[in-house]
């Protein structure tokens, strides 16, 4: 069993009171959770990509994020059951290496970095095209410095600070498309009074070709557009490992996974794809969510759209900050990555293992600048299957771990995967499954993404491995010595 992150309260420490390198304070409230839980599962990508799903799938994109989300459901569930018996910063790479050994927590440790870390890239490039089109007078450039400086600065201050501005940013995203679900659910049954919606009714989900007018494969087509706007459901495990209650904030976070996926995801497509006709022209033209509210004639409908898409992107890099400067923390505790990177300040930051990301956040937006078409979307595409990967090493660790917990600590299995290990395996086949089919999509990039990650996987899984043969070795001549 490997050591773990240490937790302390913001008066205690090893080094005194708010003592340098006292380890990770738990600042965040409960409050904090909650709305990082129920923000997590709203990406930007929900805003912004689900207008391509919709074009391939039709009405049937509703049967794709029904079988993503269910799929993430169970993989939550596993991590949830991981998470609450042993609550950790490094969450399912801390776990991959105690139930799968070092090389495991060291490969997926640093992939699931480096997903967050060209994410970063993405959504500050997103949100500088935003800021220009308000404020023209300062560059994309300018705006996308602007936006990481500030962020950096936000988590340098203390764990505190990020919750509270992922508090705000979450409960923007989560008002906002609560009040789409409602007022566009009002249209499609014909009781919302004062609006154009001539086109909204449930007769959009069966004209027009039917609900699947492209035939039923185009449902596993659409999965693979829309699993990777759920990546960030797992960061509420990451985040417990900083709360006052860490056990109960991940049963929390594990047993509303479905309803916060049902409500946001499936809720808000639906309203979609019946308030308009999935093969609208105004969907492709100006997005989905646009589209829909355009429909409904509300007044700047594209302006009130960008702000929440801004508020989106905004909580995803201070997200994606935290996450990743976690993941490099936990890295560094368990010898995987440089200690510096486990050091914290007198606030419980890991100032360096922050620094470090957003060092490499801004390489990645230079290139995006510089090399969107090589450099930049090599690093896109590599990444693209981190979150799958991520997913299966979930699912294989809970195998594993359930065996270690239920011989060594029964009592802290709070939360139970259903029907283990048969919905365990269930989920390992799906994932193995669509990663088989994305080697035969070559119109969405499938095909490039999934031998790029992989590449980069054997890469990182090679450099574990000798690592830690390296460390066998050392171990060896030490005991002989």
């Amino acid at each position: 069993m490997t050591s773990q992150p240490t937790l302390t309260k913001p008066e205690e420490g090893p080094a005194g009171p708010s003592g340098p390198g006292s380890g990770l304070q738990a600042g965040l409230k409960n409050r904090h959770l909650s709305m990082i839980a129920i923000g997590g599962v709203i990406g930007a990508g929900l805003f912004v990509g689900s207008s391509s799903g919709i074009a391939t799938a039709g009405p049937g994109i509703l049967l794709s994020y029904a079988l993503v989300g269910t799929l993430v459901v169970l993989v939550m569930r596993m991590l949830g059951e991981m998470s609450a018996a042993n609550p950790t910063s490094g969450s399912f790479s801390a776990h991959a290496d105690r139930a799968l050994g070092p090389w495991a927590g060291f490969s997926i440790g640093w992939l699931y970095w480096f997903f967050w870390v060209v994410v970063l890239a993405v959504e500050a490039t997103a949100g500088a095209k935003i800021l220009e089109g308000w404020i023209p007078a300062v560059p994309q450039w300018g705006w996308a410095l602007i936006v990481m400086v500030v962020l950096t600065a936000t988590n340098l201050a203390s764990v505190g600070s990020y919750g509270e501005f992922e508090f705000w940013f979450a409960g923007i995203k989560v008002v906002a498309i609560a009040a789409f679900i409602i007022v566009g659910g009002l249209a499609v049954f014909g009781v919302l009074p004062g609006v154009d919606s001539d086109q909204a009714g449930l007769g959009n989900l069966t004209e027009h070709g039917g609900f699947l007018p492209h035939g039923a494969g185009a449902v596993l087509t659409g999965v693979l557009l829309v699993v990777f706007s759920f990546m960030g459901s797992e960061i509420p495990t990451l985040a417990a490992g900083e709360s006052e209650d860490p056990q109960r904030a991940v049963t929390k976070a594990t047993n509303s996974i479905i309803w916060r996926i049902a409500v946001f995801y499936l809720g808000s497509i639906f309203v979609v794809v019946a308030l308009l006709p999935w093969d609208s022209q105004s969907i492709v033209d100006q997005g989905s969510y646009v589209a829909a509210l355009d429909s409904l004639g509300i007044p700047n409908a594209g302006e009130i759209m960008n702000f929440i898409v801004l508020t989106s992107v905004l909580s995803c890099l201070n997200s994606g900050l935290y996450t990743a400067s976690r993941m490099a923390f936990s890295l560094g505790q368990r010898g995987d990555a440089p200690k510096a990177f486990a050091r914290t300040t007198r606030r419980g930051v890991p100032q360096t293992a922050i620094l470090s990301s957003v060092v490499f956040g801004f390489v990645a937006v230079f290139f995006n600048y510089k090399f969107p078409d090589t450099v930049f979307l090599f690093l896109l595409n590599s990444s693209g299957a981190v979150a799958l990967f991520v997913w299966l090493a979930i699912c294989f660790s809970q195998l594993r771990l359930r065996k270690i917990i239920q011989a060594e600590a029964p009592e802290k299995l709070i939360v139970r995967m259903w029907l283990y290990p048969y919905l365990t395996w269930a989920a390992a086949a799906v994932i193995v499954f669509v990663l088989g089919y994305m080697l035969t999509d070559t119109e969405h990039d499938g095909r490039s993404t999934v031998l790029l990650s992989l590449l980069v996987a054997a890469l990182v899984v090679a450099v574990a491995l000798v690592k830690q043969r390296i460390t066998a070795t050392r171990k060896t001549d030490a005991a002989k010595g």
